[in-house]
């Protein structure tokens, strides 16, 4: 019943009597529907062999290399001097503290020892702090038994489900501790015992995405990947990225550490592997408290990344940051020539050793201005994706060097095979400890923590103060500035549509009563967008604009909502936004991606690094079909009322689109109806699931208003909402 509601959700097109008889029409021909589904197709693969459904990827990409090939030939402009070095540092230090949002003030870390172990040449300290009030960081705190002070060493974890508790993490630290070297390990938020969306009602021994995997808690539902990227949309609705919840993690471990009398404050390292990689490269960019980094199975370069598996989790894209001109040798660049060790494997699948060689050498590039070059280098074993023992090794040595100041080969195995396999190299990974023995909270979980605060609380507290902030800023701005505030947000500051916007003829099929035409809008040189004209017979009397959410094909059939339309004198132009229907993207890509942030998620985050939001292009495309297809009207002789001014019909993915090209173009549509539409932004900050929303969602937005400013901008009589939907996509009032 969703879809035949779907169908005929359009706002007092036709009268109740007319629903009933289209639904009973509908029902009767729903066989011949589904069959008409072919041939109302319109694409097809172009000239240089590109489906439809690869040729938005295909120009997200092409952007993409654009933007790579332009900070390239900057950065070999840059290498000339060492003023330019620091010039370029500093500007990618400011940009990147810009994109991942404010960092809060320093709260008391209340930090508790609230266990110990005793381990064979080193002992453990379970450790709970705040990092920001109510919020909560469990760690496990690996001590030499020499005499202190020692330096020490975080140890972020990678995506590992249990976090600090994972055996290559344990086998790590206590490395480090066994050579004199603190080292605290500790749970990245959405990992460990900080999962953020816990559900108390059921108890699971699996994952709900991944029932092959074992949950470290009952009440742990979602995968750490889901997890991060659900956080980060909110993150990035408020400015912010998900990243910096992550980055701040590591700077109060880095304040409680100093404030320790057993750590010598000044030699702080820090090594992480993966998603540890991640954060380490982010922290040592940032902190110039890090002495000496080892970001591993991380670093490579965007465009090795981009032509492989794609973008990663939420906290692994900030916006805009291939546009600006910063890549992953930039987290080098920015703390040279402070002591990096690069790590990677020769048998890496997501991180392209060659883009690892690629990002070496620049940094090396750099080093070597800065007359350091021997303080950056590089590990690279036979060995697959994972803090592997080789890479704990060389970790631990390059630690010794730059931490105690003396050269010392470090092994944790004395005698190998000369090959091992990938099953072969984990039976290296057990550690001393379970997971139960490392767990620092008396249940397993921070959130079951009297008053524990998640991030989407915090998000939530956020977003209520940028509302504060941006009310009476909204209210005193004219019409003309807040349009001017609402493009600047998308990404759309020049009007897009242009007489160089063409639109074709490529068929035709007949009906009874009326035509449909099928018509190709040419976006640019590779990418073009399909629309089916439905144009009766008899004399029209007006136009509807159609945008559907899924596809042109939707609601088409007979009996349909554009059939009833048509057949009360309205011409339809049901058209398809870049990313829907006939020119979806992701059909091949991965299932953790696509299960709940949509199938074109890849792209979307694409989009994001390159500074595009999908509601920015797909505004610019309604804008566009509704400046060229008068244009074709006139070619192909169709009569239009003298006087009209469209109508708008969108659903599902189109309306937000919808919304915003009405709100910026006064006076240049007429009756709206959004059906399906996401009822606020700030819904999806708050909600601790989501459904598909990545699509909707635009860096900053609520840092200038949300989607009710926009009807309030057109007018409330214009617009018409039919079903909104919450950001799990169920109906609300």
């Amino acid at each position: 019943m969703n879809i035949m509601k779907s169908n005929f959700a359009f706002a007092n097109a036709i009268s109740a009597s007319t629903f009933a008889i289209l639904l009973m029409a509908m029902l009767a021909n729903y066989p011949r529907w589904l069959h008409a589904q072919d041939e109302l197709q319109v694409l097809q693969t172009n000239s240089a062999g590109i489906a439809p459904g690869k040729q938005l990827e295909l120009w997200l990409k092409s952007e993409f290399y654009q933007l790579v090939d332009q900070r390239t030939e900057a950065f070999e402009k840059m290498i000339k001097s060492e003023a330019a070095c620091r010039s370029w540092q500093a500007q990618r230090k400011a940009f990147f503290l810009k994109q991942i949002g404010p960092f809060p003030e320093r709260n008391p870390l209340n930090a508790q020892v609230v266990g110990r172990l005793v381990g064979r040449g080193y002992s453990v300290e379970k450790i709970v702090l705040e990092s920001r009030p109510g919020f909560h960081v469990t760690a496990n705190l690996y001590l030499p038994n020499t005499p202190p002070p020692w330096p020490a060493v975080l140890v972020p974890c990678g995506h590992s489900h249990e976090g600090k508790a994972s055996g290559q993490y344990q086998r790590a630290s206590i490395l480090l501790a066994k050579h004199g070297m603190a080292a605290m390990c500790y749970d990245p938020v959405g990992q460990g015992e900080r999962y953020q969306m816990l559900d108390l009602t059921t108890s699971r021994t699996v994952f709900d995405d991944a029932p092959h995997v074992k949950t470290p808690h009952p009440n742990v539902r979602f995968l750490c990947t889901i997890e991060h990227t659900m956080m980060g949309l909110g993150c990035t609705l408020v400015g912010a990225n998900i990243a910096q919840f992550r980055i701040w993690d590591g700077m109060r471990v880095i304040d409680y550490l100093q404030s320790r009398p057993d750590i010598l404050a000044d030699k702080i390292g820090c090594a992480g592997n993966s998603g540890g990689g991640t954060e380490t490269a982010y922290l040592m960019a940032l902190d110039e408290r890090i002495a000496a980094a080892s970001p591993g199975g991380f670093l490579t370069t965007y465009r090795r990344l981009i032509d492989g598996q794609g973008p990663q989790d939420g906290e692994q894209n900030i916006f805009a940051q291939i546009a600006f001109g910063m890549d992953e040798a930039d987290y080098c660049i920015m703390r040279a020539p402070k002591p990096t060790l690069i790590c990677n494997g020769m048998r890496e699948t997501t991180f392209d050793i060659r883009g690892t060689w690629q990002l070496f050498f620049e940094a090396k590039r750099v080093y070597s201005r800065l007359r350091r070059g021997e303080a950056i280098d590089i590990n690279i074993p036979d060995a697959p994706h994972g803090f592997t023992f080789q890479q704990r090794e060389a970790v631990a040595s390059w630690m010794h060097r730059w931490l105690l100041g003396s050269d010392k080969i470090i092994r944790e195995v004395e005698t190998l095979p000369d090959t091992l396999s990938d099953e072969e190299l984990r039976k290296f990974n057990d550690g001393d400890w379970t997971t139960e023995q490392l767990l620092c909270t008396p249940a397993g979980q921070v959130l079951l923590l009297p008053g524990e605060r998640t991030v989407f609380d915090i998000n939530t507290e956020f977003a209520q103060k940028l509302r504060e902030q941006r009310t009476p800023l909204w209210e005193k701005s004219s019409a003309d500035e807040k349009r001017q505030m609402v493009r600047s947000v998308i990404g759309l500051e020049q009007d897009p549509a242009s007489p160089a916007t063409k639109i074709e003829s490529v068929g035709k099929l007949m009906r009874d009563g009326f035509d449909i035409h099928k018509v190709v809008m040419q976006v640019n040189d590779q990418l073009s967008l399909p629309a089916l004209v439905y144009v009766p017979t008899r004399s029209a009397n007006g136009v509807t604009l159609y945008f559907h959410g899924s596809s042109i094909a939707a609601n088409a059939g007979p009996g349909s909502a554009i059939e009833g339309l048509v057949r009360q004198g309205r011409i339809v132009v049901s058209a398809e936004l870049r990313g829907i229907g006939e020119t979806e993207t992701g059909h091949d890509k991965r299932e953790w991606s696509s299960g709940r942030f949509g199938r074109d998620n890849l792209q979307i985050f694409l989009a994001y690094l390159i500074g595009k939001s999908y509601v920015g292009m797909r505004t610019e495309d309604i804008w566009r079909w509704h400046k060229a297809i008068p244009n074709w009207f006139n070619s192909e002789s169709i009569q239009v009322p003298a006087s009209h001014v469209p109508s708008v019909i969108a659903t599902g993915e189109a309306a937000i689109a919808a919304l915003h090209a009405v709100a910026l173009h006064p006076g240049q549509f007429g009756g709206v109806s959004l059906h399906g539409m996401l009822a606020s932004w700030e819904t999806i900050v708050s909600s601790t699931q989501s459904h598909n929303q990545s699509v909707n969602v635009v860096h900053g937005a609520l840092t200038k208003y949300d989607l009710p400013n926009l009807i309030e901008l057109t007018s409330q009589s214009q617009v018409k909402l039919i079903d909104p939907v919450n950001a799990m996509n169920t109906e609300v009032q």
